[in-house]
């Protein structure tokens, strides 16, 4: 039997629903469960390809091609449960489905309305490609009063019907602030939050509650009598050292007993060792290193969530702090600021799109391969690096993208087809920017002796794939000529995956994003391997 557990937010954004939803995925499946996790986005866009990671963060892209909320690559690092485009849908995605629906006729002369069109197709993707899972955990986007969120809201308490307590269970997430001037944790705004929640017909049967100083027994008694539950229901989540502190501390606050004892379920207490060791690790660390990120979006380090966390679990796999270095691309455009590299053990050049500080980009890895410090090229970082050879090695000038316009020498290049298994699929310059990409998992062959064949322990890879623009496969000798060997390639030869400098101490780049397949048990090889190198480069400075 699926229970459902759907988790909602109030007061203010951004007080970590995802992480709740993660964390408490994780306590569950400490404790013997098969878990789902799924968020429920209220915004218009179809899905967040198109949108800046200024305005929503990273994407976060799943294996069969979905390009999702940040939140699943939070699901995906604490479950261990491969997302998939079932377990993300937007108000986009709904009114897209409706109205192809309505027009082909289906609603046969119906009128098309929110209740009952729009809920009951919201109540299908909740329900939905399900196997034998014991818990489905949905998270809705946004906050309890937002008018965009009412369908989701509305579908939501139907099913809480529809299920009855024994499948249902609604928690609710809020700020308790405290008051610097007076002393005092304040729990009024939470007071009204559950009542908005309650003006829509749901009563939450957990309350999570965020704030900076403990709830006393006065303010948990308190809060459970104005929004009528119980006060062992009432939940305090504290601010901790590390995101992966969470489940441990929202084990002993009691969140997983609670989901139990409101199921009616008995199970032994979960082990969480490994979590601890993870945090042992993070706390406790035998040295630190430096990676120098250059960027585009540094202002906003959501856009690079799972890279952040990729370099974290580097850092648990070789027992070191990752201190990360923010540093914008475009400033590296300027005569001289190169310097700032100086005492980096590390640089790392992630994917982006346009062409703002692509040149900045290319002077950071011509530093680093000149220095022979460190490098890891990412997506449009692997690209730069090929540039940066044509450029400077292979003698070719007008080296560059077209992704940027008219190149005299182009490099990199649009691709209009390829191959996905035993199938070609294509694209045009003319599609949609949502529908132009090289999106989810693809093969790769790795070439032997090379590196990143050693790195993987393994001549053929898979990983997931978002971009528009390939390395261009006919320069691929000349640019070998150099010294930069193309060690990973699809299948079919045809598409460049890996590059790297075989006299240097390391330097890759990849094609892909290995950040999406990282988890703190299991730390991505090649982010492994280069926190490792970053050691070894901050023992020779």
């Amino acid at each position: 039997m699926t229970r459902f557990i759907f988790i909602t937010g109030g007061v203010v954004s951004s007080l970590g629903k995802g992480l709740a939803s993660a964390a408490l995925g994780a306590l569950l499946q400490a404790r013997g469960f098969k878990v789902r996790l799924r968020k429920l986005d209220p915004y218009l866009n179809v899905d967040p390809g198109t949108m800046s990671p200024y305005q929503h963060g990273e994407v976060y892209v799943t294996d069969d091609g979905a390009e999702t909320d940040l939140d699943l690559g939070h699901y995906e690092r604490f479950t261990g449960v491969a997302s998939r485009k079932s377990d993300n849908v937007t108000t986009g995605q709904i009114y897209s489905q409706i109205i192809a629906k309505e027009r082909r006729g289906d609603y046969l002369g119906a009128t098309v309305q929110v209740i009952p069109h729009v809920t009951e197709a919201i109540k299908e993707f909740v329900r939905g490609d399900l196997t034998d899972e014991d818990f489905v955990i949905c998270e809705i986007g946004g906050t309890v009063g937002d008018i965009e969120g009412l369908p989701f809201f509305e579908a939501i308490r139907q099913l809480g019907n529809e299920l009855g307590r024994e499948r249902s269970l609604f928690m609710h997430l809020t700020l308790v602030p405290f008051i610097a001037s007076a002393g005092e944790l304040k729990t009024k705004p939470t007071q009204h939050s559950v009542k908005e929640l309650q003006s829509l017909g749901i009563q939450p049967d957990i309350l999570v509650c965020r704030s900076e100083m403990p709830l006393g027994r006065d303010e948990r008694r308190k809060l459970a009598l104005f929004c009528n539950l119980r006060e062992q229901a009432v939940i305090q989540a504290l601010d901790v050292d590390t995101i992966y502190a969470v489940p441990r501390a929202y084990h002993e606050e009691g969140i997983d007993r609670e989901v139990c004892h409101h199921f009616g379920l008995t199970t032994p207490e979960p082990d969480l060792s490994g979590w601890d060791a993870v945090c042992d690790a993070i706390r406790h660390p035998d040295g630190e290193v430096t990676i120098g990120v250059v960027g585009k979006y540094t202002s906003l380090i959501d856009a690079y969530k799972s890279l952040a966390e990729a370099l974290t679990h580097g850092g648990v796999a070789n027992r070191v702090r990752v201190k990360v270095h923010w540093l914008d691309a475009e400033i590296f455009e300027k005569p001289g600021y190169v310097v700032e590299l100086e005492n980096v053990n590390g640089i790392l050049v992630p994917g982006g799109f346009g062409e703002r500080g692509t040149e900045g980009k290319i002077a950071a890895v011509r530093f680093a391969r000149e220095r022979k410090v460190p490098y890891f090229g990412i997506c449009l970082g692997m690209q730069m690096a090929v540039i940066e050879a044509a450029r400077t090695l292979a003698e070719l000038p007008g080296a560059g993208s077209s992704e940027f316009g008219p190149a005299e020498t182009p490099v990199i290049g649009l691709m209009t087809e390829w191959l996905r298994g035993n199938e070609v699929e294509r694209r045009s310059v003319e599609a949609d920017l949502g529908g132009t990409m090289r999106l989810g998992a693809y093969d790769a062959q790795l070439l032997a002796g090379s590196k990143v064949r050693e790195i993987y322990g393994t001549g053929q890879i898979s990983e997931r794939h978002r971009h528009r623009y390939e390395v261009n496969i006919n320069y691929k000798d000349r640019l070998e000529a150099t010294g930069l060997l193309f060690s990973g390639l699809s299948p079919d030869g045809q598409l460049p995956e890996i590059v790297e400098l075989p006299s240097h101490p390391w330097y890759v780049g990849v094609q892909f994003h290995p950040e999406l397949k990282s988890r703190p048990f299991e730390p991505h090889p090649l982010f492994t391997s280069f926190v490792r190198a970053a050691v070894e480069q901050s023992r020779l400075m």
